[in-house]
């Protein structure tokens, strides 16, 4: 820390700074202990104040710094107590804002406006701008709001703060600030460890396979990065360019396969999006990387015709669960329910008796999963829907034992799904579905979904 005031303000201001950490006793005392000793909430609750009341940007720099820095090094009791006090001490101020709330009654001018605008505001939002000055404060605070997000369950009261972290970060991280970057087997090795850490979708199982991911010429892969975290990828996606529309991905895996040329693909498939950075949860990237990854792919290769998904469906075994053992279900007849018995089997899907005892009850049950069916609170059950068909894509097609690994038949039976991203349609299915709770569906599965 020493070094950090030397080096941001010069000997002179060094020394005006260090003045006020002296006053600081639990810095004192860190210090002295040569950085060791307990940090407690209540010491950077008032290091926070001190933040705050500081107008230096020199000060504030190294203030907030050692808020992040003590956060880090608080045990979880005390990280809790700090995450409460910044909800419950530096949110908004009830009397400021009753008062500025009076005073626009009586004078509605634009300085009385602005006045109560700025009484609403929770300090906190001030709090959060003023930590994000330290040398790598971004990162921190996603780490931080990572933190909030576990407690938020056993912690309600939470639920302000982190509404406050996610209306910064979605400014902080608007589509604006971001770049695309292209991931392949070049790229830094610190990048890709963290491709194969971050990826959600479809377990990659080392560096062979992670290989076979990125280096064939019919193979891509895209990430979004921002400035404040140049070594992050944000949200990244995997792209296959193959000649048919795939129903399954274990051959889109397959360490054995023969890549084709890229000039004799006609379809570019998206079979993997990960989000990496659990902090930025409620931060639209995907719509935006999709959209920015088909004008690119398109501008390299202009002859590809189709852009496809081949994607989970996470939800599905859950909902089928309940609807099965739901006698009066909507979804399911008493004779779909007695076919889907042979899920319960541990390897039905080794058995081609049950396999094609299950394969038409379940396919139309899924039609109805995605077409039909709701949330209590509304909108599609499944997530992976919600953001494919709320980007504008259409549910082109189910896929019976798509997936045939243990995750693919713990979530879903096996199912996966083709969204496809019609470019001349997007916006209007993109309408339809916010303005009329309306899924673009292709004639196929709707006419499955009917019965």
């Amino acid at each position: 820390m020493t070094s950090l005031i030397s080096n941001l303000t010069g000997r002179k201001l060094a020394a005006v700074v260090g003045d006020l950490l002296d006053t600081l006793p639990w810095w004192s005392t860190r210090r002295d202990a040569k950085g060791g000793g307990p940090v407690r909430a209540a010491d950077l609750v008032r290091t926070v104040e001190a933040l705050l009341s500081r107008r230096g940007e020199a000060s504030g720099v190294v203030l907030a710094r050692l808020v992040l820095d003590g956060y880090r090094a608080c045990d979880p009791e005390q990280k809790t107590a700090f995450l409460m006090a910044l909800a419950e001490f530096f949110g908004i101020d009830e009397a400021a804002l009753a008062a500025a709330a009076a005073a626009y009654v009586e004078d509605r001018s634009p300085e009385a406006a602005r006045r109560l605008r700025d009484a609403s505001r929770p300090r906190n939002l001030e709090v959060l701008r003023r930590l994000n000055l330290a040398p790598g404060g971004a990162r921190a605070l996603v780490r931080m709001r990572e933190d909030l997000m576990d407690r938020l369950r056993d912690q309600p009261r939470l639920a302000a703060l982190d509404d406050d972290f996610a209306r910064l970060f979605s400014t902080w991280f608007n589509r604006g600030f971001l770049t695309l970057g292209h991931i392949d087997w070049n790229t830094p090795a610190a990048i890709l460890e963290k491709i194969i850490r971050y990826e959600a979708v479809h377990v990659i199982e080392g560096w062979d396979d992670l290989r076979n991911r990125l280096a064939p010429t019919d193979r891509r892969c895209f990430a979004f990065f921002h400035p404040s975290l140049p070594d992050e990828p944000l949200i990244f996606v995997e792209v296959a360019l193959t000649t048919a529309i795939p129903d399954a991905i274990a051959p889109l895996l397959d360490l054995t396969r023969a890549p084709i040329e890229p000039e004799r693909a006609s379809v570019a498939v998206f079979y993997s999006i990960s989000n990496t950075q659990r902090g930025l949860a409620g931060v639209s990237f995907g719509n935006f990387l999709i959209k920015q990854v088909v004008e690119d792919l398109r501008h390299e290769l202009p002859h590809l015709s189709t852009f496809v998904t081949l994607s989970p469906a996470p939800g599905f075994a859950k909902w089928l669960a309940r609807e099965r053992a739901d006698e009066a279900s909507r979804f399911l007849s008493a004779a779909d329910r007695a076919a889907l018995t042979a899920l319960d089997a541990p390897d039905w899907h080794h058995d081609p008796a049950k396999v094609e005892a299950v394969r038409g009850p379940l396919i139309a049950a899924a039609a109805r999963y995605f077409l039909v069916a709701r949330r209590e609170k509304g909108g599609l059950v499944d997530p992976v829907a919600r953001f494919h068909l709320g980007n504008g894509a259409r549910l082109e097609r189910l896929n019976f034992l798509g997936d045939r690994s243990p995750q693919g038949l713990a979530q879903s039976h096996g199912l996966m799904v083709n969204y496809l991203y019609d470019l001349d349609e997007i916006e209007r299915h993109h309408e339809e579905f916010f303005e009329h709770d309306r899924v673009a569906a292709s004639s196929a599965v709707a006419k499955l979904a009917e019965g």
